[in-house]
C-alpha cells in the first residue's frame, strides 16, 4: 500500500520540480498571440485540492528526512525496494515497468522509499509503550496457530469442498487441486499464522481461533482491504493453542503490537507530525498554501485569528459581568425604594 502512495504522487512532484528548475520562464506552448509559460500552468494547478495535499506530504517528508533520514540504512532503503519488487512480480507486473509510468527512476523510487521510512521511524521515535497499552493488546491477541486452508472464489465452490471434506475427502489433496492461494496450496494448504498476520483475512483468524484441534471450519467469506474482492475460505485447525492468563510470555509480541496501534492511531500521529513540524519552524511562503498544514501546526494568521477570538470572548464575558453587575444594582435599589416607601 505504501509503495502505491510514493507512486501515485510523482506525477504533481514532477509539475512542482518542473516549475522550480525553469524558474518560470519556460514556454509549454505557443500559438498566435501568445504561449503558455511554466508559471502560468503552475499557477493554474497549484489551487487544486490533490496539489494542496501533495505540498502538505511533500513538507512533512522533508521535515523527517532531515531529522531522521540519518536513522535510515541503505539497506533498510533496498529491502522495501526488493519487496515492492516481489510484489509487483507476484501480481505478473514489473516494478521497472510501474516505475516508468510514473516518472521513477530507481534511483529516485529509493529516494521516496528513504523518505518514508524517515517518517516512520519519526514516528517511532515518540511511541512509548505502557502498561495500560500491553494490556489492550493482550484483549485481542492470539498465539500463533498451525492449519490448512484451501481458498475459492465462490461460495458454491466452498460449499461443495466442504461437502467432500465432510464426505471423508483428503484437505491437502484438495488443496492442491483446487485451492487458488498460490503461496500454500502446493503444501497441501499449510500455514502458520497468529492474530498479527497480514497474510490471513481478519475475518478467516476469527473463524480459525475457535477451532479445535482436527475441525473443519464452514465456508468463511473474506472482503479484501478495498472492500470489492470476496473470497471463501475453509480452514482446518491443525494445532491451536490457547494463550492463557500470563502475559509477560507474549511480552516481545504485545509490545510489537501495541507500537503497530500506535502507528495506525491518526490522532497519534498528527500529534507526532505536528510536534515535529513546529519544532522544525516550517513557515509557509506562498499564499496559495497558506492553509496547507491547518490542523498540523498553528500559522500566524490562525494565531491571531486565535488571539482575536479570546480576546473578543473575554471582551464579551467582562461586559456580561458588567451588565449583570448593574442589573444586580439596580434590583438593590428598587428594592431598597420599596422599602422605604412601604415604611
Amino acid at each position: 500500500m505504501k509503495k502505491k502512495l510514493i507512486l501515485a504522487a510523482a506525477g504533481i512532484f514532477s509539475v512542482f520540480a518542473l516549475a522550480a528548475c525553469s524558474g518560470g520562464s519556460q514556454d509549454i506552448a505557443s500559438m498566435k498571440g501568445g504561449t503558455i509559460t511554466v508559471d502560468d500552468f503552475f499557477n493554474q494547478v497549484k489551487t487544486s485540492q490533490q496539489s494542496q495535499q501533495d505540498v502538505r506530504n511533500m513538507i512533512i517528508y522533508k521535515v523527517f528526512e532531515q531529522k531522521f533520514g540519518k536513522d535510515v540504512s541503505d539497506k533498510d532503503v533496498q529491502a522495501k525496494y526488493d519487496e515492492a519488487k516481489q510484489n509487483a512480480s507476484d501480481q505478473g507486473q514489473n516494478l521497472e515497468d510501474q516505475l516508468k509510468q510514473y516518472g521513477y527512476t530507481e534511483k529516485s523510487y529509493k529516494a521516496a522509499i528513504k523518505q518514508q521510512l524517515a517518517v516512520e521511524a519519526g514516528i517511532e521515535s515518540h511511541i512509548k509503550i505502557t502498561d495500560e497499552d500491553l494490556k489492550t493488546a493482550w484483549a485481542t491477541f492470539h498465539p500463533e496457530v498451525e492449519a490448512q486452508l484451501i481458498q475459492v472464489a465462490t461460495e458454491d465452490e466452498a460449499k461443495e469442498i466442504k461437502k467432500q471434506l465432510d464426505d471423508g475427502g483428503d484437505f491437502a489433496k484438495i488443496a492442491k487441486e483446487k485451492s487458488t492461494d498460490a503461496a500454500t496450496k502446493e503444501d497441501g494448504g499449510k500455514i502458520k499464522f497468529d492474530s498479527q498476520s497480514e497474510t490471513v483475512p481478519a475475518q478467516v483468524q476469527e473463524a480459525a481461533f475457535k477451532l479445535k484441534d482436527g475441525q473443519v471450519s464452514e465456508p468463511i467469506q473474506a472482503t479484501d482491504s478495498t472492500g470489492y474482492q470476496t473470497t471463501y475460505y475453509i480452514v482446518k485447525m491443525v494445532k491451536n493453542q490457547d494463550k492463557g492468563n500470563d502475559m509477560e510470555p507474549y511480552k516481545k509480541e504485545l509490545t510489537e503490537i501495541a507500537k503497530n496501534n500506535k502507528k495506525n492511531d491518526q490522532e497519534f500521529v498528527n500529534k507526532v507530525i505536528s510536534d515535529e513540524l513546529t519544532a522544525a519552524n516550517v513557515k509557509i511562503k506562498d499564499d496559495a498554501f497558506k492553509d496547507v498544514l491547518a490542523g498540523l501546526i498553528q500559522t500566524e494568521d490562525s494565531a491571531k485569528s486565535s488571539d482575536s477570538s479570546a480576546k473578543d470572548e473575554k471582551e464579551s464575558s467582562s461586559k456580561e459581568k458588567d451588565t449583570k453587575s448593574s442589573d444586580s444594582s439596580e434590583t438593590e435599589d428598587s428594592s431598597s425604594k420599596t422599602e422605604e416607601s412601604s415604611k
